[in-house]
């Protein structure tokens, strides 16, 4: 009977160990579940280079098929023009300077 006893303490303390080592110890539900939110992140990043590649890739085969894109490319960073066109800048007029700020420190000026 004693060693029965014996038996189910050690069963018991082993069971406890096991479930320690389950929920808290390297490798427990803790640290997959930090995982598996590191893959989840990892997915949304990778979903969202995937989408700027593909964009990129497309303005790359635009650029090699036509000259189109070149054209509205260099007109619009380079500022280019064809032969024969004239090049008309329009220029906001600037918003008349504010008046400086009195100043109350008692001095008149005549």
């Amino acid at each position: 009977m004693r060693m029965l006893r014996i038996v189910l303490v050690v069963l018991v303390a082993l069971l406890a160990w096991l479930q320690y080592r389950l929920w808290f110890g390297s490798g427990g539900n803790h640290e997959v579940a930090a995982l598996q939110e590191q893959v989840e992140q990892q997915a949304r990043q990778n979903d969202g280079l995937r989408e700027r590649n593909a964009a990129l890739a497309a303005e790359v085969a635009d650029l090699k098929s036509g000259e189109a894109a070149i054209e509205e490319r260099a007109r619009a960073e380079l500022g280019m023009i064809k032969p024969g066109e004239t090049f008309y800048r329009v220029v906001d007029r600037a918003a008349p300077a504010a008046p400086a700020p009195a100043t109350d420190d008692g001095d008149v000026t005549p």
